[in-house]
């Protein structure tokens, strides 16, 4: 049987550094652990000896990660949750047939507008034991999937497909592709004449070919914060947008939708999770029913498990 050695981490050691990373400072972090700072503090010195590298900037505002911290706090994250897990799943086993216990879903606005909802209502009829926690993260820098990376979420709905590789240790498998359109007010006659409203969300690498050989397509004159907010701008006439399927999902009557042909961009969405967690029940519970869910307008990538 293998046994700790002095080098391990305790799971107490490993709450205590996610707890001064999300609270910023040591007296913070025993307030919410009911321990002393002091506590706190030993256990920290502890931990980076045990490591061998500094974690925590400390400094009079409170205390800070360093690069190696990050590291560190985003793997104490995705143990001490594989540690609740692998709680919850060994004393459901032959006991009860559905998934239990919470579960993290990091969407980017889109996704969790018009994909989530029947997703999450389906499962809770058929596990109702799960709970879902979702949290709208901008699909931008590290995304969705970052999040899954930091620890912070165990599935991510995301972008696939992108030129910055996923962390190691995350598995991503695609879901559906959704063609981009024009997308313009209602009975314009020339929309491809108008000036471009964009959001930073829409600017993937895997459009960018497409994008920097279309002519027509003039620099942005607007930029708005979301999806959402460009419907609204593109609605009342201050300009045209290219966008996705899954943002035009229930777009007003005021909203006209032109096909850009056969050789129109597309972005593929799929979901993220670690590899320690894609075997769970409740991550397997929640991916059947993101295959089992197609929205309008998109195509199918595949059934696999």
């Amino acid at each position: 049987m293998a046994r700790t050695t002095d080098s391990d981490l305790s799971p107490h050691e490993l709450r205590v550094l996610v707890t001064v990373a999300d609270s910023g400072g040591f007296s913070a972090a025993g307030h919410a652990l009911g321990l002393t700072q002091s506590a706190v503090s030993h256990s920290v010195r502890g931990s980076e000896r045990k490591i061998g590298t500094v974690l925590f900037e400390r400094g009079r505002t409170g205390a800070r990660p360093t690069p190696a911290g990050e590291r560190a706090v985003a793997h104490a994250r995705r143990v001490l949750r594989l540690l609740s897990v692998l709680t919850a799943e060994a004393r459901g086993a032959g006991r009860s047939p559905t998934a239990q216990g919470p579960l993290r879903i990091a969407a980017f606005r889109s996704a969790a507008l018009h994909l989530l909802p029947p997703v999450l209502e389906r499962l809770r009829a058929r596990h109702p034991g799960i709970e879902p926690r979702v949290r709208i993260v901008r699909e931008v820098g590290r995304g969705t999937a970052g999040e899954v990376a930091a620890g912070t979420a165990d599935v991510a709905i995301a972008t696939l497909g992108g030129s910055v590789p996923f962390a190691p240790g995350l598995v991503a498998k695609g879901l559906f592709e959704e063609p981009y359109a024009l997308v313009h007010a209602t009975g314009h006659l020339a929309p491809r004449s108008l000036p471009l409203v964009d959001w930073a969300e829409n600017c993937g690498s895997y459009t960018s070919d497409w994008w920097a050989a279309q002519d027509w397509i003039p620099e942005a004159t607007v930029e708005a914060e979301d999806d959402g907010a460009v419907l609204s701008l593109v609605s009342t006439g201050h300009g045209m947008a290219i966008m996705p399927a899954l943002s035009l999902t229930g777009a007003p009557d005021s909203v006209g939708i032109t096909d850009l042909g056969p050789g129109r961009p597309t972005r593929h969405v799929g979901y993220v999770t670690s590899s320690e967690l894609a075997g769970t029940a409740v991550v397997r519970a929640l991916v059947r029913e993101l295959r089992a869910t197609v929205p309008p307008g998109v195509g199918v990538l595949g059934r696999e498990a």
